[in-house]
């Protein structure tokens, strides 16, 4: 029997971590005649357990890691209606933390790829152009002006009817605008907008903000639907963040010849999370990023970073934080400071 995505049995978080440090032990204990009893009595315990362990290794297998090596314990394994017990395998203080985030980010990353790919596929049809992963691309536009659109960026063109518009709809483009005083220039981004004549700037969407650097020329920037917020007028060298939920505006400096770098394979911030800059080198890196402590995310940072090595650029951002990147085979990277 095939079971709907929307209509399997929920397993709990805590059933889900508990699975986790048993297939650990597991792996280091493969022989392990005791520890294969000791699973079996907890798969036999309650039906909760047994689709936990089913879930955990086949998320794992999914990830190139293991063949199942115990699939017939979830498949077979008794069931039982009785209370729960959620109490975890007994793990020796010295082993690694990490390892077990690493297979619980793992199994999370396994189970939900279905909603990252959905909305990923549904923005690309809703896109007029698109890039994928460590992929910039220069469009040309019918009055002349230019967009270069960094990896993993998506835009909507909205021109006719005396108006040139832009939405972004995810990733970061820079814009170089023709001058045309009877047709504004407009780009859309997360409910920011920013309206210009003639000038070349860049939009970032990142971490749920908008950025926007202004390279030269003149825009103003302002946030739909606010009428608490003026609008902001930036000049070149000025690094506008807006949070569109909230209206506010934060205003930095950034070096004019800085701005949008990243068409040089080159990555520079300003005051930014390191979560967003994590989501930026995303664009740039094959695999997929977590970042499951959220005080490590929410630092702040000022730097440059080579994105044409991605690896060396992740390591380079969080280790001075005491970040540690984790490589989970070629799919995922998992940074922490456990």
């Amino acid at each position: 029997m095939v079971v709907e995505p929307d209509k399997r049995p929920d397993v709990s978080d805590e059933a889900l971590a508990a699975a986790a440090d048993w297939f650990l032990l597991l792996q280091e204990g493969p022989e392990d005649d005791e520890l294969k009893a000791r699973l079996e009595r907890w798969l036999g315990s309650h039906n909760e357990h047994r689709l936990a362990w089913e879930r955990t290794e086949k998320a794992w297998a999914a990830m190139g890691q293991v063949v199942p090596a115990m699939q017939s314990q979830w498949e077979y394994a008794p069931r039982s209606e009785a209370r729960p017990d959620m109490r975890k395998p007994a793990v020796a203080r010295h082993r690694a933390p990490w390892r077990r985030v690493a297979v619980a980010a793992a199994v999370v990353a396994a189970l939900c790829l279905g909603l990252v790919i959905a909305p990923g596929l549904m923005l690309r049809l809703s896109a007029d152009y698109s890039t994928s992963t460590a992929e910039t691309r220069t469009i040309t536009l019918q009055d002349g002006s230019t967009v270069t659109m960094a990896a993993a960026t998506s835009i909507a063109l909205g021109y006719g009817d005396g108006r040139r518009g832009i939405k972004l709809l995810a990733g970061e483009a820079y814009f170089e605008v023709v001058p045309d005083k009877n047709r504004p220039f407009t780009v859309e981004a997360n409910g920011v907008r920013v309206e210009v004549l003639g000038t070349a700037f860049d939009v970032q969407l990142a971490d749920g903000l908008t950025s926007i650097a202004l390279a030269h020329g003149s825009v103003q920037a302002s946030v739909e639907g606010s009428s608490a917020t003026p609008p902001e007028r930036l000049v070149p060298g000025d690094l506008l963040t807006v949070d569109p939920n909230s209206a506010v505006m934060t205003k930095d400096t950034i070096p004019v010849d800085e701005i949008a770098n990243w068409r040089n394979g080159e990555l520079y911030v300003v005051n930014a999370t390191l979560g967003s800059v994590i989501e930026q080198i995303q664009r740039y890196h094959p695999a997929w990023i977590s970042v499951p402590d959220a005080a490590l995310a929410h630092q702040r940072v000022t730097g440059f970073y080579n994105l044409r090595q991605p690896d060396q650029a992740l390591r380079a951002l969080v280790e001075p934080y005491g970040g540690k990147v984790r490589s989970i085979s070629s799919l995922a990277r998992i940074v922490s400071r456990l």
